[in-house]
């Protein structure tokens, strides 16, 4: 397959693929407005951080499969990509402790004033007086917002520290995540209001969805606990940031952001931001991922997916339909002979019946198989019969979903 890599990738990750036989190219300078001019004749698109648009999809002619290098996928136009019929895939959970790290470095930095203290010793100054007074993290409650894998690497490493985990209660909850917050002896808040305003610190692992946007509101910012430590290495729009900067100073809030609305999407440019900017935030540059064991595990992550794409596999599809909407699922004993399928298919185009999803399983020995088939439409007894007279079918079966 020819895969275009549109943002910076390990070479030796870029060499496994072209020994696997792959035809690869890696320009990592390519621009939203690059893409639709540069898509033509890619069958894979990997991306990081750059923009897929509606325009890019529309302009490719072969492509097949679009991986985000990440968690992430608001950067891509998902709807665009399920109409061209184009899959859509990420890497969960594989920059988690990177992020996590850096969502605790924010905290520590900001209970002792690090980067101000830096400061103050590159100017020639000693303040040892105004900075030897702080708060210390040990017994302090911290509400994590979110509980995907970034959200509980946070929770490990809070734990470490010997401070207080409170989540939200949620009743569809995974079971070993959960099992995993009680070893931690978490505490469970009925809602984000009662987290928010029971918390010494809150920090946000949340992707970016319209439920999600402008969750501190001015609302839950009222909620909140005089200096308290808000920190957000999740979206830059899960904060509304005006409502922020109107009572960052009477409440004592102290903020960690690694990202911000509108911040630059190259590596290198001019970017002016009122909260970024404020004395009270300490801000990094969008970079919770950006060490190199995560990068080295993505990049594991964008091979594997590639290879089992290439061997009918998807890994991590997020813009797969339900298929439980699908009205019937048929299922077709068969010999293991050329033409079998074909002939099914053929009989249930034409009676109309559609076929929205399926798998063949191949039996040991190899003599015969069974497709499970879901399709929307009726199969009647008469089709039935029809589907049972194909040649190489040894018996049909039809289920309602």
């Amino acid at each position: 397959m020819k895969v275009l890599i549109a943002d910076k990738f390990s070479e030796d990750h870029i060499e496994r693929l072209r020994n696997a036989g792959h035809e690869v190219s890696l320009q990592p300078n390519l621009s939203k407005s690059d893409l639709p001019k540069t898509i033509a004749g890619f069958n894979v698109l990997v991306v990081r951080s750059t923009r897929v648009t509606e325009e890019t999809i529309g302009a490719a002619d072969k492509l097949n499969l679009i991986i985000r290098a990440g968690a992430g996928v608001n950067t891509i136009a998902l709807e665009k990509a399920a109409e061209e019929g184009v899959f859509v895939c990420n890497t969960p959970g594989k920059n988690a402790v990177a992020v996590a790290e850096l969502a605790m470095g924010l905290i520590m930095a900001i209970d002792r004033n690090i980067p101000d203290q830096v400061r103050d010793l590159r100017k020639g100054k000693w303040k040892k007086k105004k900075y030897a007074t702080t708060k210390g993290l040990a017994g302090r409650s911290v509400g994590i917002v979110g509980l995907g894998a970034i959200g509980l690497e946070v929770a490990k490493r809070a734990a470490a520290f010997d401070m207080e985990i409170a989540v939200v209660d949620r009743p569809n909850r995974d079971p070993s995540r959960l099992q995993a917050l009680k070893h931690l002896g978490a505490r469970f808040e009925p809602d984000l209001e009662s987290l928010a305003a029971s918390c010494d610190i809150l920090t946000f692992h949340v992707p970016a969805t319209p439920e999600t946007e402008g969750l501190v509101s001015r609302e839950l910012l009222g909620l909140m606990r005089p200096g308290t430590v808000i920190i957000n290495t999740a979206r830059g729009t899960v904060i509304d940031e005006e409502a922020l900067l109107e009572v960052i100073e009477e409440k004592d809030l102290r903020i960690g952001l690694d990202v911000y609305k509108g911040e630059p999407g190259a590596g290198d440019a001019d970017f002016s931001s009122s909260l970024a900017a404020h004395p009270r935030v300490y801000g990094t540059h969008h970079i919770g991922a950006s060490t190199n064991q995560a990068q080295v595990a993505i990049a594991d992550a964008v091979v594997d997916a590639i290879e089992s794409f290439q061997d009918g596999e998807l890994l991590n599809c997020v813009n797969l339909g339900d298929v439980g909407g699908t009205a019937m699922t048929v299922t077709i004993r068969h010999f293991n002979r050329v033409g079998v399928l074909a002939g099914v298919l053929g009989t249930l185009r034409e009676a109309g019946i559609n076929v929205e999803d399926m798998e063949n399983f191949i039996l040991s020995g190899r003599t015969a198989g069974s497709a499970v088939i879901h399709v929307v439409g009726t199969v009647d007894d008469e089709l039935v019969e029809k589907l049972e007279a194909v040649e190489n079918v040894i018996a049909v079966s039809v289920s309602h979903r």
